[in-house]
């Protein structure tokens, strides 16, 4: 295959399973031609992640876009996720289905509870366990859970999740929330990584950046790699899907990894966790 580091990189996760260290996010990419584009674009330059959720109205384009690919589909790596008003058990099964149908995937590699919808993501991850065992998914996980969500969802769960997908920055590290998820063996996916295009504002990145001949985004996403976090930037824009992906060309030193460390504000970009009403 390849020798590309964008499709050779990948991580093992809980259930053994390797899932690419890189992919490209698809939130806001709903216009049909866009995002069928931009997934064609990120397979054609190595990319083999392609997250995206029944909410951001896209998946039956991306799945247009997977059958037009001359990348096996075994390469590639899909993660969907099930919104808030299709949680609980019985929802959950016929969401899975949908997106399942929209994508023209038989078996989906990584299925995601997008937000913590409470009184309903146990029953949720009950029916997602039942889909695991099934074969119909390769493997489940969660967005958006903090440490009360974990406690509350594996105290009932038969099997743990492998990924818990978050908002995740040098300014939005949650150290207690990566260290519970470590005591789990649950990897960090990181959303907005770039800051939503924040980053070329953070004089520390472009400092580190200037010193590698590389931009603050890069430096960001190399940090996190370094960290073993997933990452999923967003782009529409060939350069920067190909900017994206160029990061295993250079290394952070010690140094520079704290000092990217040290950047942590709390800040956050989307809704909390613990407290959204959608």
């Amino acid at each position: 295959m390849s020798s590309n580091p964008v499709s050779t990189s990948t991580i093992k996760l809980s259930n053994g399973i390797s899932m690419p260290r890189l992919g490209l996010g698809t939130w806001r990419s709903s216009e049909d031609s866009e995002v069928r584009n931009s997934v064609q674009l990120a397979l054609e330059n190595g990319y083999r992640l392609i997250d995206t959720a029944f909410i951001y109205g896209n998946e039956t384009s991306i799945g247009k876009a997977l059958k037009t690919s001359s990348v096996p589909r075994e390469d590639i790596f899909i993660t969907t996720k099930v919104w808030n008003s299709d949680q609980g058990y019985e929802k959950t099964l016929k969401a899975f289905e949908i997106s399942a149908g929209n994508l023209q995937l038989e078996q989906i590699d990584l299925y995601l509870i997008h937000w913590p919808v409470s009184g309903l993501f146990t029953e949720t991850w009950r029916a997602m366990e039942d889909l695991y065992q099934a074969g119909r998914i390769r493997a489940i996980g969660v967005s958006n859970f903090l440490p009360e969500h974990l406690e509350e969802l594996t105290s009932s769960a038969r099997i743990l999740p492998v990924v818990n997908q978050i908002e995740f920055h040098p300014y939005l590290q949650s150290p207690e929330l990566v260290a519970a998820c470590a005591e789990l063996g649950i990897l960090i996916e990181a959303w907005a990584p770039l800051m939503e295009g924040g980053v070329v504002d953070v004089p520390e990145l472009r400092e580190i950046g200037k010193r590698h001949g590389k931009t603050p985004a890069q430096v960001s996403l190399r940090w996190m790699f370094q960290k073993d976090v997933i990452v999923i930037p967003k782009s529409t824009h060939k350069k920067w899907i190909i900017e994206n992906a160029s990061i295993f060309d250079f290394t952070l030193s010690e140094q520079e990894i704290a000092v990217l460390d040290s950047l942590d504000r709390g800040k956050r970009l989307g809704p909390d966790p613990a407290n959204f009403d959608f």
